[in-house]
């Protein structure tokens, strides 16, 4: 088993540690926030565009995901087999430290997405950017950067998915080895990585065929809700709701939402806003001048 920990005591200080997990994920907010840079440039925007949205899209992501992960966690009573809603139990008890020690880990891409979405729409009201455009913008970036924090599973050992028995199954990827349980479980969070990865790609060739903003995003929804909807009917931690698992649910949402949007935007062709405030590169606006 792969240590979780990447570095121990920094600077000597003793605790002060810096996991696989939280390298993964800022390996994959920094290549995602590249590609959107870029693809803001492609379309004729600046990269203040994208660094003004990070003032918000950063801490709101940040705490959206904390919130959905402290609102959907929970351990398993070993003798009873039933259902420990662990941080709803530090709140009962007053201990607001565990619920908001995310450098313990613990956050869900769901409310990241929620957290993105207000950050776009702030920005949007904030300099007149158009949100749906903001949005196609940092759709392929956010799929990259959902493609390369899934392997921060992987080193925490979680997010795994049904018990494997037959032996000749027993391998990597299909399977994980889960070393605290000795068992070997459907590889879900690289089922999911290589799901992202696919779409990711599909996303930056679609970004260039699209006809009206929101489109990229619309189809983000719908690609990554599909994979998410039925990789997460094989994970064992999931939070249900009666018969229905939460993450599904929530997928089903996005997947009918974005449907919903191309096909009315198909019907109502009624051209994008033009936009020539801030954000547009210098040399566009000394030629348009």
């Amino acid at each position: 088993m792969v240590d979780p920990i990447a570095v121990r005591n920094l600077f000597g200080i003793q605790g002060l540690n810096i996991a696989w997990y939280g390298i993964i994920i800022a390996t994959g907010i920094v290549l995602g926030v590249w590609v959107a840079v870029t693809e803001a440039r492609r379309r004729g925007y600046s990269s203040e565009l994208l660094f003004d949205f990070l003032i918000f899209a950063l801490p709101l992501a940040i705490v959206c995901a904390r919130i959905y992960y402290v609102a959907t966690y929970f351990d398993v009573d070993p003798a009873t087999g039933e259902k420990i809603f662990t941080y709803w139990n530090y709140l009962k008890a007053g201990n607001f430290y565990e619920v908001i020690a995310i450098w313990k880990g613990g956050i869900a891409i769901y409310g990241a997405v929620i957290g993105g979405v207000v950050a776009a729409l702030i920005i949007g009201k904030w300099r007149k950017f158009p949100v749906l455009r903001l949005l196609d913008i940092c759709a392929p970036g956010l799929m990259l950067g959902q493609a390369i924090g899934r392997w921060g599973n992987f080193m925490n050992q979680e997010a795994f998915g049904n018990l494997i028995n037959n032996p000749n199954l027993q391998f990597w990827p299909y399977g994980v080895y889960i070393q605290r349980l000795g068992e070997w479980h459907q590889a879900t969070y690289f089922y999911e990585s290589m799901w992202n990865f696919g779409v990711f790609i599909w996303l930056l060739v679609y970004a260039r065929k699209a006809k009206y903003d929101g489109n990229v995003i619309a189809m983000y929804f719908i690609a990554y809700g599909i994979g998410r909807f039925f990789i997460e009917g094989l994970r064992t931690d999931s939070l249900w709701i009666g018969p229905f698992r939460i993450s599904q649910l929530l997928s089903v949402f996005f997947i009918a939402a974005g449907l919903i949007y191309i096909l009315v935007r198909r019907r109502i062709k009624k051209s994008d806003p033009v936009y020539e405030g801030r954000y547009l590169r210098s040399e566009l606006k000394e030629s348009e001048g």
